[in-house]
């Protein structure tokens, strides 16, 4: 048989080199042998070292005809076979050429099918000549297989594929039923085997893929009886042709599948589909584990997004083939990956613990990854990055420079939940010293440029901002939109609105459609600034449009990390325009608005905000407060609707004045640059007599609305 499976490009042959014949072996009648030093091995061997010519090819093959009773694609078989295995491969060649194989199968295919005709009373004559029909159907067959190999060795892949692929036709016309699974002569089975896992890789060599394709769709779909192992090869290499042979090729015909099968629809599909045969045979104990089956399920399913099914995969595969410490750290990637940030991050404090592996550098920086997408993660993102930190001081710059990104991003984070401005200020200093180091140790990295644009926007830097934005840009060639998104709101929050409206319509233009929903967004909310209230309705009608056209297109229901990707929901289309109708008194029409955002999400703390706004400018004083409250009630952090809380409450008044205080502290504390939270509170100081507070807060109001964006840069 064939050794074991080689990748799809690398050519490797899957035939007999070396091997002498054996009597048990030899086709030839009464059970004859033939011995290396008998007269007629001689005749028809001749001199290892010299060629033969026509005239020595026919005298060694009359030879062969007369003292063994051959006849004569017999004979060529066997004196073909002989100059192969001594390496004479165009001499091979020479012989091989004379055997006629449409003669030979003419002959064969009624003895082949006597057995099946015969009657019981016949059965020990039948399966006599049935067995030599064989012997000397294998002798042929093997004769033209080994001429495949000799045209394939000598570059000529093209006519060795026509000949192999003649050999599998030879035997679907002999056994026209398939071949059956018992009394079949082994020798025979060899030669079919091979020439089924051959064929495939001598067209692929000869750069007909599609004729490559058909081959290993026959390979798989036809009665050959291979046993499990050349099947398994086969489908393997299959899977890998369709998944890195760089051709498109088309879905296998309805008419192979049993009905209620899975046809699969393209190349990944159809990969997948093979890759998670041969891991259930794996698990079936019908084949040997091989590694590189899930690696290249992990590349399939990976480019498809289906994380979560490989995880699927990688929990079942059993104890002792992985390190269990490698085993968590792939779960952790695929979880991560699906959007399932708890569950990984579980699985990576298992393979941080002091008795695993505390040090590995990797784990460490996917932790702190995770933990810096979150408020109430960033403290322990913090220890995990400085442990990645130290841990790649002396190893390399680059994971070093990761590990400082993170860093900076956890202390950016944990800034924003800080209990006092004297720790935030310490915790900002630390993250833009961290993300400085970071871009010292590597200068090409867009993501950390973006990161440190965003940290100085937050800390309204905005000269900084606007030339890490435009760094950004520069550096990804403007093909990434929240690059141009950052530009915008930078320009905003300079009160450059014109500006910024001409980066949006420029972004607008760079990106594809279905990517236009947070740019259309900014679009709409500049509008609003520049006091162009049709205008912003209208862009947030095409906005709407948009959302919707995606929501028929990809289905109502997605998984996290579409939604994720997905930033711009119909639900927060309605509830913006909702809020511009608001502040544009037409009621009725704001009303309307909230209904459709409330039956999209019923529960939402930004609809019940959003509704106490309604009450308020109407002066249902009591329903508004209610609206607010139900708010905080669904999100306690709900920032906007504890600064209308202590705005109401200041309304009531002196006896009211601490609780407003205690709700505008804890805004501001949540959200430092909220300009309102200062204002309002600024208010109550000066109705305490506090006026050097007071002005300090209407100080602080002042500015942040000269640098306030239309949009919060968090959203980003």
């Amino acid at each position: 048989m064939a050794a074991a499976a080689a990748e799809w490009d690398s050519g490797s042959e899957a035939g007999p080199t070396g091997d002498r014949p054996s009597a048990a072996a030899s086709p030839v009648k009464g059970n004859a042998a033939l011995p290396e030093e008998s007269d007629a091995g001689a005749s028809a061997s001749g001199s290892s070292e010299a060629k033969v010519d026509d005239g020595n090819i026919q005298e060694a093959e009359s030879s062969l005809r007369e003292g063994l009773s051959l006849n004569y694609e017999e004979a060529r078989a066997l004196l073909g076979r002989l100059e192969y295995q001594r390496g004479n491969v165009e001499a091979a060649l020479r012989v091989f050429d004379g055997i006629d194989l449409q003669a030979a199968i003419q002959r064969f295919q009624p003895s082949l099918s006597e057995k099946t005709l015969s009657k019981r009373s016949n059965k020990l004559r039948s399966d006599s000549s049935n067995s030599g029909s064989q012997h000397a159907a294998s002798l042929v067959l093997e004769a033209i297989y080994l001429k495949s190999m000799s045209l394939q060795k000598l570059g000529k892949a093209m006519e060795a594929a026509k000949q192999c692929k003649s050999v599998l036709d030879a035997v679907e016309s002999i056994f026209q039923c398939g071949i059956p699974g018992v009394m079949v002569e082994q020798k025979l089975q060899e030669t079919v085997s091979k020439s089924v896992e051959l064929l495939p890789e001598l067209w692929k060599q000869a750069g007909a893929y599609q004729e490559a394709l058909a081959s290993y769709r026959r390979a798989l779909l036809s009665q050959w009886n291979l046993d499990d192992e050349c099947c398994t090869r086969i489908q393997k290499r299959f899977a890998v042709f369709l998944l890195y042979g760089g051709v498109e090729v088309s879905p296998p015909s309805l008419g192979s599948q049993t009905e209620g099968s899975f046809v699969p629809r393209n190349n990944l599909e159809e990969a997948i589909l093979l890759l998670m045969i041969l891991l259930k045979k794996w698990f079936l104990r019908k084949t040997h584990w091989d590694p590189s089956v899930m690696e290249h399920l992990t590349f399939a399913l990976s480019l498809c997004g289906q994380t979560s099914v490989l995880a699927k995969h990688l929990e079942e595969v059993l104890p002792g083939i992985y390190p269990r410490t490698e085993r968590w750290y792939s779960l952790a990637l695929c979880y991560f990956a699906a959007s399932h940030n708890e569950v990984a991050l579980n699985l990576l404090k298992k393979s941080l613990n002091k008795n695993e592996s505390p040090n590995d550098i990797m784990a460490l920086l996917l932790a702190a990854k995770i933990c810096s997408s979150s408020y109430p993660l960033a403290s322990e993102g913090v220890d995990y990055a400085r442990r990645a930190v130290k841990d790649a001081e002396s190893s390399d710059g680059h994971l070093k420079s990761v590990a400082l990104h993170f860093l900076g991003s956890c202390l950016a984070k944990k800034s924003r939940v800080a209990s006092s401005d004297h720790q935030r200020s310490l915790l900002q200093t630390e993250a833009l010293k961290s993300l400085n180091e970071a871009i010292s140790l590597d200068r090409c990295n867009p993501e950390l440029i973006f990161d440190m644009g965003i940290e100085y926007a937050e800390q309204r830097n905005l000269h900084a901002a606007l030339k890490c934005a435009k760094e950004f840009i520069d550096a990804t060639g403007g093909s990434v939109s929240k690059g141009w998104r950052l530009l915008s709101l930078v320009l905003s929050a300079q009160q450059r609105y014109s500006e910024a409206e001409v980066v949006t319509d420029a972004a607008l233009d760079e990106t594809a459609k279905w990517e236009q929903g947070p740019l259309l967004r900014i679009r709409a909310k500049l509008k609003i600034a520049q006091s162009l209230p049709m205008e912003a309705v209208e862009a947030y009608r095409t906005l709407l449009a948009l959302v919707q056209a995606q929501r028929k297109a990809y289905g109502s229901i997605k998984n996290g990390a579409e939604e994720d990707e997905d930033k711009v929901s119909e639900f927060e289309v309605w509830q913006g325009l909702a809020n511009l109708y608001s502040s544009l008194s037409y009621w009725r029409d704001a009303e309307i608005c909230l209904q459709k955002a409330k039956a999209l999400k019923t529960y939402s703390a930004t609809t019940d905000h959003a509704e106490g706004n309604l009450h308020e400018v109407r002066e249902n004083i009591q329903d508004a407060l209610a609206a607010y409250f139900n708010a905080l009630s669904m999100e306690v952090e709900h920032v906007p609707s504890k600064v209308s809380i202590g705005a109401l409450l200041a309304k009531k008044g002196p006896k009211y004045l601490p609780v407003v205080r205690c709700f505008l502290s804890d805004a501001l504390r949540l959200e430092p640059t909220n300009r309102m939270a200062w204002f309002y509170l600024g208010k109550v100081h000066k109705h305490d007599g506090r006026l050097a507070d007071a002005a300090d807060c209407f100080q602080a109001a002042s500015m942040l609305e000269d640098s306030d964006p239309v949009e919060s840069f968090r959203s980003l």
